[in-house]
């Protein structure tokens, strides 16, 4: 496999179109980091650490840029959708590595939108009106899919507007936070209080792992590679403002939340942000910080289904999934196949566990492609390319490897006999089509 045949479609086939410019990634990416995460995490990261919510989620900060670092220097090297199964392709020169890579990652998107969906229909829904659960889900999942297909500057139009109302949700929590202090009922000493009987560094440890989880999305953004505008230059600014962005507002949230209620108030409610606006005094109706909640789900799920189906519209291109899976859309130059094709796997996914039970293994298997990534970076050091490129220094993907580590130990006997079925799925898929198309060994 040679390298132009990553960045080039064939002549007869229509590419990608390059449409996103550098406010559409950096709000693409913002989108996708302040999901669903923060707002039905933070009485569980409270549960585990205490009042000190916003510690942890400044270690899961430091931990997600030390990986968008290495995400930073690899996609501006090779800007070419499919992202870490590319990365992994040049390399480790294994066919099986560069499909388990990816996969990995495309399990880790379906499963986290199926988990979405299940947060769509759930209580924040049941604010409007009652519905079927698993009807809702399917329905719901149906809707992303016919947006994604219709064009990815019309998805990205429609995440600018959805992060917008995301990101004033989460704001509002901090206005009610500051209205309720002004009224003299806040408490501040809550903020640096950890949780009794329990060596704080253990604790921030163990809740950073859920910490992380709303800061994973980020690295979604690398498989619109291909449709980046100056990919080169607008990527890295867009990726690391976006992050930090989404670590003061995160940080911001989580002071708010436990100097307005106290740890068992947050740990016994699974909408923890609703109960912090009520309690503030402010009289927000509590169907439309609902709404928002919805807004930032569907948010959520739609970039990680553009991503899914870029994924595996790259690897198909590949060789690594079915060929049909890289048929584009003439005239709107989307990959339909690949969009069909992760929706109903989604949709299947949404009868097989909770929204915890999904959001663990979500976890679980980006890990490995974070660990995947920044070893390639390491690795393709010695690879030069014609074009200037972001740079890390080396620290930095050996630092980042360490944090996936931990994070990795961090993880139940449940979640690695989760994640460890999917990967044996994907064995299966692997061994299936390489016996259909074999696949050329690397030159």
């Amino acid at each position: 496999m040679t390298d132009s045949s990553l960045s080039n479609a064939s002549p007869s086939k229509p590419s990608l179109r390059r449409a996103v410019t550098g406010s559409m990634l950096f709000l693409f990416i913002l989108g996708d980091v302040l999901g669903a995460g923060v707002y039905a995490l933070a009485g569980t990261i409270a549960g585990q650490v205490g009042g000190a919510i916003w510690v942890p989620l400044l270690v899961a900060l430091f931990f997600a840029m030390l990986t968008a670092g290495s995400y930073a220097e690899l996609v501006t090297k090779y800007p070419h959708a499919g992202a870490a199964s590319v990365f992994a392709e040049k390399a480790f020169k294994s066919p099986l590595v560069s499909f388990l890579v990816g996969f990995s990652m495309l399990a880790a998107a379906v499963t986290s939108a199926a988990g979405l969906s299940l947060a769509f229909t759930g209580d924040y829904l049941a604010a409007f009106f009652e519905v079927p659960p698993t009807l809702a889900a399917l329905v719901f999942l149906a809707v992303i899919a016919l947006l994604n297909a219709r064009g990815i500057k019309e998805s990205l139009g429609a995440n600018m507007v959805m992060t917008c109302i995301e990101l004033s949700g989460l704001l509002l929590v901090v206005i009610a936070a500051a209205w309720c202090f002004q009224a003299g009922e806040a408490n501040l000493g809550r903020a640096v209080e950890f949780k009794p009987g329990v060596n704080p560094m253990l604790a921030v440890l163990g809740a950073a792992l859920l910490a992380f989880y709303s800061f994973v999305g980020f690295e979604t953004s690398a498989n619109l590679a291909e449709e980046i505008r100056n990919v080169r230059t607008v990527y890295p600014r867009a990726l690391f403002a976006a992050l930090v962005t989404a670590g003061i507002v995160y940080m911001a949230v989580g002071v708010a939340a436990s100097v307005v209620l106290p740890t068992d108030r947050l740990m016994a409610t699974s909408a923890p942000l609703l109960e912090v606006v009520r309690a503030s005094g402010l009289n927000i109706p509590p169907q439309l910080f609902a709404f928002i909640a919805l807004v930032a789900v569907a948010n959520g799920a739609l970039l990680t289904m553009i991503m899914a189906s870029r994924l595996a519209y790259g690897m198909a291109r590949m060789g690594l999934l079915p060929a049909p899976l890289s048929r584009v859309l003439p005239k709107r130059r989307t990959p339909l196949v690949a969009i069909v094709a992760t929706s109903g796997v989604a949709m299947a996914l949404t009868a097989t566990g909770t929204l915890a039970a999904l959001a663990e293994t979500v976890v679980l298997l980006l890990l490995f492609v974070f660990l995947s990534t920044n070893l390639a970076v390491l690795v393709l050091r010695r690879d030069r390319v014609d074009k200037d490129h972001f740079r890390v220094p080396t620290w930095v993907p050996i630092l980042a490897i360490t944090s996936c580590l931990v994070l990795l130990s961090q993880q139940s006997l449940d979640t690695w006999l989760r994640g460890g079925a999917l990967m044996l799925l994907g064995v299966v898929l692997y061994g299936c089509n390489r016996l259909a198309t074999p696949i050329a060994e690397p030159s």
